[in-house]
């Protein structure tokens, strides 16, 4: 699975992490920034991740900033992107459960590197239910962006 993955500044030693951690269990990752501690812009990494999901170049996408408020907005306003703001794993299990999210968000201020891991593993690892409810509830929600 190819897993596009981003940030900014506020959470470049959280996404080196994560992006260690994916590669060592056989992900490929698509580093679209940032990669330096200088101060910049998280709409910019969100969206470049985003699209990359978008268009289908990757499967998924994991987005961080400091709180994973502002990059997780940025990366819902791409057309076909559903991204959970995640701080725990009963949310990230549920999160792909019930909504099929293509993309999740977390903060590096929130989350420690350990618990950020379990979320990562718990999203990538649970399968949509598929039920018809939770598809129509998508379905709604989707059709928000026309």
């Amino acid at each position: 699975m190819k897993i596009a993955i981003g940030c900014d500044h506020g959470a470049l030693d959280l996404k080196n992490a994560v992006k260690e951690h994916l590669e060592s269990k056989g992900y490929e990752v698509c580093d679209y920034g940032t990669y330096t501690l200088a101060s910049c812009d998280y709409p910019d990494f969100a969206e470049k991740a985003a699209k990359a999901v978008a268009c289908g170049e990757c499967e998924k996408g994991i987005v961080m900033c400091t709180t994973g408020i502002g990059i997780s907005i940025a990366a819902n306003k791409v057309d076909g992107i559903r991204c959970a703001l995640l701080a725990d794993t009963w949310s990230a299990k549920m999160t792909r459960e019930h909504n099929d999210t293509n993309m999740m968000a977390m903060g590096a201020a929130i989350v420690g590197k350990m618990l950020a891991l379990q979320i990562v593993d718990t999203w990538l690892g649970t399968e949509f239910s598929g039920e018809a409810k939770h598809q129509r509830r998508i379905d709604k929600v989707m059709a928000l962006e026309n």
